[in-house]
C-alpha cells in the first residue's frame, strides 16, 4: 500500500498541482487578475446572495404548457439583462417554477414588478355607443367589455374587445421625456402590419378616442384628431421615468405566454451579507485551526502530514467548485467545516489501526501499510453512507441547502482521493527518508490506548431507555409539534434596521397592529439598531403573502433599511414539507440498500433502527426547547444520518472482520471486542467534529448557529447509538459467522482479552 511507482507519484503530484492552479483565482482579487496573462486559469467562486447580497425569487407560472416554462425564462432573463443587471441567474425549477437570483439588487418589489408584469398590451377602440356607466348596470355590446384603469380610483372604459394592434406589432420601445422635459412618456417603434392597423382604425376613429392597454388594464387613453399613418407614436400616463423605462423593457421583451405567481422571497443586503461572510470565514479558519492542532498534538508528524491533506483537500474542492461555476454560501462553508470533520475521522481511522497494529507486533513499516489496508474498505463505506444522505439532499433540497448538500458530496470525492493517495504517497516519503523507528507517541490522551468494557451488558437497559425515550418524544409530536419556521408553514421574516438611533420594538409592533396583519412577531436583533419581525401565514394564498411585503414596506421604508427580507407563500412551504419528510424517508432506505448489499440483513436494519433512534432524538430536541424548525433543521438531520451510519458503519465494519477470524466465539463477546478496538476512535471523531462546530456556533450567524447546535448535540447522540444500540441489536437479530467465512490471523493478546469479557 505504501509503495507508488514514478508516474503514480508524478500523476499525484500533477494533479495537486494542477488544483491549485485553478484553485489559485479565488486567493486574488479581480483587479490582480486582470492584470495576469491571458492564458492563466482566471475562474472565481461567486459568492451566494447571502454573503454577497442580493435578491432571490421563485416564480409560478400559470398553466405552463410545453415549452412556455422555457420560453417565460427566456423574456424574465432578456428584461433583467435590458435593466442593467448583469448575468442574473434564471433555471427552471420542478415543472412550472422559475427561480431568479440577482446579485447586488436589494429592492425585491422593484424585481416582481419586472418579472411578474405579464406585458399583454394592445390598443384598443373606445366603444362611443354607450357610456361605461350604462354598459355597468345593464348589458354591454357583445364586441366590447368594459376595463378599467390604472388611475386611483379606478376609471371604467368601455372598449372593443378586438385590438387594433397587439405587442407583437412592437418592434421597439424606448422610455423618453416628452419635448417639454416634463413627462415621461414610451416612444413604440411599429412594423409595416401595425402601421397599417393603426392608420385604418385611427381613419375611422377621428374625433373619438382608443385605449392603450396593459395586462387588462388602461394606460390612457387618447382622443384621436386625425388619421395616425406612422411608425412611431408616444404613449404617457400616470408613471414616473422608471415605470416608464419598466414598460419599455417588458414590451420590448414581449408578454409573458401565462400570468405568473411570485410564491417565495428572500433579499439580503450587501453589508449583512459582508457580515456573514466575514463571520463565516473566520469560523472555518478557526475550525480548521482547532483541529489541526488537535491531530498535531494526537499524532505528532501523522497528524501534521493530515493537516497537509486537509489543506491539499481543500484546494482540490474549491477547484472543482472553481470549475462547475459553483457559488459559495453560509450553507457551503458548514459544508466545508463538516468536509474537515470526514476528512480528519479518515485519517483517524488509518493512523488508530497503525497504532493498533504496532500494539501487535508490527514493524513500523508492516503497521503503515497494514493500517491503510484494514481502513480502505472502512473510509470508502463511511464516506459513501454519508453521500447517500447528501445527494438525496442535493437532489430534493432547493436554495441553501443544496449548497451544503453540493459541497459535501464533492468533499467526499476529494476527501477520499486525498486520504488514500495523497496521504499515503506523503506517509511513504517519510518512512523511506526518516525510517522511523516508532510510531509518534500521542501528547494528547482523551481515552485509554486499551480498554474493556463490557457494553453488552447494559444493552437491555440502553435499549430500554431508548425506547423509552423515543416514544416520549413520538407522544411530544403529536401533541405539541415542531416550532416550525417560514419554511415549513409559510410566512414572512424581515429584519429591520433603524436608519437612527436605535430600533423601537414597541413602535414597531403598534405600527403592525394599525396594518392589521395577523400574528406578527416583534424580536430584538443580535445589534440594537436592528429588529426581527416574523410574520405567520396569512393561509389565503401565494398572493396574500406579498400584499404583506408590500405593506411592511410601504409602512418601514422611511424609518428603517431592510437588511433581510424572506417571504414564503403556501406553496413552496408545503413542497419544502414534503420535500423534506422525503429526504429521510429515501435517505434511510439508500442506507439500507447500501449496508444490505455491502454487509447483510441484520446489519442494515440495525444500521437503520439506530440512525431512526437519532433522528428522532434530535428532533425531540428541536420541539423541547422550541427550536425553529426549518430548512438547515432537516439539513441537521440528513447530516447527522450521514455522520451517526459512519459511526456505525466502522463498528459493524470490525464485527465483521472479528466474526470471520472467531467463529466460536460468543457474539456478545466479539462484539464487545469490536466497540472497544474502535472506542478511541469513535470518541476521537466525536470529539474532533465537535470541535469543529465549536466556531461554527460562535460566529456562523443564526441559521448556522442552530445547525451548527443540532450537529452538535447529533454527534453526541450518533456516538451514543453506534455503541448501545446499533451494536446491541445484532444480538438481537441473531447475526452468526457465515459458513463460508474461513478463520485467518491468530488471535492477538489484546483481542483475547475483551472476548474475556463475558466469560
Amino acid at each position: 500500500m505504501l509503495y507508488f511507482s514514478r508516474w503514480k507519484s508524478a500523476l499525484i503530484w500533477l494533479a495537486v498541482l494542477v488544483s491549485f492552479v485553478i484553485a489559485s483565482p479565488n486567493f486574488f482579487s479581480r483587479e490582480t487578475l486582470a492584470k495576469l496573462p491571458n492564458f492563466l486559469p482566471k475562474q472565481q467562486i461567486a459568492l451566494g446572495l447571502d454573503l454577497s447580497g442580493g435578491s432571490r425569487l421563485v416564480l409560478q407560472v400559470q398553466n405552463a404548457g410545453r415549452g412556455e416554462l422555457e420560453r417565460t425564462a427566456n423574456i424574465m432573463r432578456q428584461r433583467l439583462e435590458e435593466l442593467g443587471y448583469g448575468k442574473p441567474v434564471v433555471e427552471e425549477e420542478n415543472r412550472n417554477q422559475i427561480r431568479v437570483e440577482v446579485p447586488g439588487v436589494y429592492d425585491a418589489q422593484l424585481l416582481k414588478d419586472i418579472l411578474s408584469v405579464r406585458g399583454d398590451f394592445s390598443f384598443r377602440a373606445v366603444d362611443g355607443t354607450m357610456s361605461p356607466d350604462d354598459a355597468i348596470r345593464g348589458t354591454p355590446p357583445a364586441d366590447s367589455e368594459i376595463i378599467y384603469s390604472y388611475d386611483d380610483p379606478p376609471v371604467g372604459y368601455l372598449v372593443k374587445k378586438q385590438p387594433i394592434l397587439t405587442g407583437t406589432n412592437v418592434t421597439d420601445a424606448k422610455a423618453t421625456l416628452a419635448d417639454d422635459d416634463t413627462e415621461p412618456v414610451i416612444t413604440l417603434t411599429l412594423d409595416d402590419a401595425g402601421r397599417k392597423n393603426l392608420a385604418e382604425a385611427t381613419s375611422h376613429l377621428v374625433g373619438g378616442s382608443f385605449a392603450i392597454v396593459v395586462d387588462n388594464q388602461i394606460v390612457s387613453a387618447p382622443a384621436v384628431d386625425e388619421k395616425l399613418d406612422t411608425n412611431e407614436l408616444q404613449i404617457s400616463g400616470a408613471f414616473d421615468l422608471q415605470a416608464a423605462n419598466n414598460m419599455a423593457v417588458v414590451l420590448r421583451s414581449g408578454a409573458l405566454p401565462q400570468n405568473v405567481t411570485v410564491l417565495e422571497e428572500r433579499t439580503i443586503a450587501s453589508a449583512l451579507g459582508e457580515d456573514y461572510a466575514s463571520a463565516a470565514a473566520l469560523a472555518a479558519l478557526l475550525a480548521a485551526l482547532l483541529v489541526g492542532l488537535f491531530m498535531v498534538l494526537s499524532y505528532g508528524i501523522l497528524g501534521v502530514i493530515a493537516m497537509i491533506a486537509l489543506a491539499v483537500n481543500i484546494i482540490i474542492l474549491t477547484a472543482i467548485l472553481s470549475l462547475i461555476g459553483a457559488s459559495i454560501s453560509l450553507a457551503s462553508i458548514a459544508g466545508l467545516v463538516l468536509t474537515i470533520g470526514l476528512a480528519v475521522d479518515a485519517h483517524i481511522l488509518i493512523y488508530e489501526r497503525v497504532r493498533e497494529d504496532r500494539r501487535k507486533g508490527y514493524s513500523v513499516v508492516q503497521a503503515m501499510e497494514s493500517g491503510f489496508y484494514r481502513a480502505l474498505s472502512t473510509i470508502i463505506d463511511a464516506n459513501l453512507t454519508t453521500l447517500i444522505a447528501a445527494l438525496v439532499l442535493f437532489l430534493l433540497g432547493s436554495g441553501t441547502v443544496h449548497g451544503f448538500a453540493l459541497t459535501v458530496a464533492v468533499g467526499i470525492g476529494t476527501t477520499l482521493f486525498t486520504t488514500l493517495t495523497f496521504t499515503r504517497l506523503v506517509i511513504a516519503q517519510w518512512v523511506r527518508t526518516a525510517k522511523p523507528k516508532e510510531v509518534p507517541k500521542r501528547r494528547l490522551k482523551l481515552v485509554p490506548t486499551v480498554t474493556h468494557i463490557p457494553f453488552m451488558r447494559l444493552q437491555f437497559v440502553t435499549l430500554g431507555i431508548s425506547v423509552l425515550a423515543c416514544a416520549i418524544v413520538v407522544a411530544l409530536f403529536v401533541n405539541i409539534g415542531f416550532n416550525y419556521g417560514i419554511d415549513f408553514r409559510g410566512g414572512s421574516m424581515v429584519e429591520l434596521q433603524a436608519r437612527s438611533g436605535d430600533a423601537n420594538l414597541e413602535d414597531i409592533t403598534e405600527r403592525l397592529a394599525e396594518l392589521n396583519i395577523d400574528s406578527a412577531r416583534v424580536l430584538p436583533a443580535k445589534s440594537p439598531r436592528s429588529a426581527l419581525v416574523i410574520i405567520g401565514s396569512q393561509e389565503v394564498g401565494d398572493d396574500a403573502e406579498q400584499t404583506v411585503a408590500v405593506k411592511l414596506r410601504g409602512e418601514f421604508e422611511q424609518d428603517y433599511s431592510f437588511q433581510r427580507v424572506e417571504v414564503v407563500g403556501p406553496t413552496v412551504s408545503e413542497q419544502l414539507s414534503r420535500a423534506g419528510v422525503l429526504a429521510v424517508i429515501l435517505s434511510l432506505i439508500g442506507i439500507f440498500v447500501y449496508v444490505w448489499v455491502r454487509f447483510r440483513w441484520q446489519l442494515a436494519l440495525g444500521a437503520v433502527l439506530s440512525t431512526l433512534h437519532d433522528v428522532i432524538i434530535l428532533a425531540g430536541m428541536f420541539i423541547v426547547f422550541r427550536m425553529e424548525f426549518n430548512l438547515w433543521s432537516v439539513a441537521a438531520i440528513l447530516t447527522i444520518i450521514g455522520y451517526s451510519l459512519n459511526d456505525t458503519v466502522v463498528i459493524y465494519d470490525r464485527v465483521r472482520e472479528n466474526l470471520r477470524v472467531y467463529k466460536s466465539a460468543p457474539l456478545p463477546a466479539i462484539i464487545d471486542a469490536s466497540i472497544n478496538q474502535t472506542l478511541s476512535r469513535t470518541l476521537l471523531t466525536s470529539f474532533v467534529t465537535f470541535l469543529a462546530h465549536i466556531p461554527l456556533y460562535a460566529f456562523g450567524g443564526a441559521d448556522i448557529r442552530s445547525f451548527a447546535l443540532a450537529l452538535s448535540v447529533g454527534i453526541i447522540v450518533a456516538s451514543y447509538s453506534s455503541i448501545f444500540i446499533a451494536a446491541p441489536l445484532l444480538v438481537q437479530f441473531g447475526l452468526k459467522p457465515r459458513g463460508s467465512e474461513q478463520a485467518g490471523d491468530s488471535m492477538d493478546d489484546e483481542l483475547a482479552q475483551s472476548l474475556n469479557l463475558e466469560s
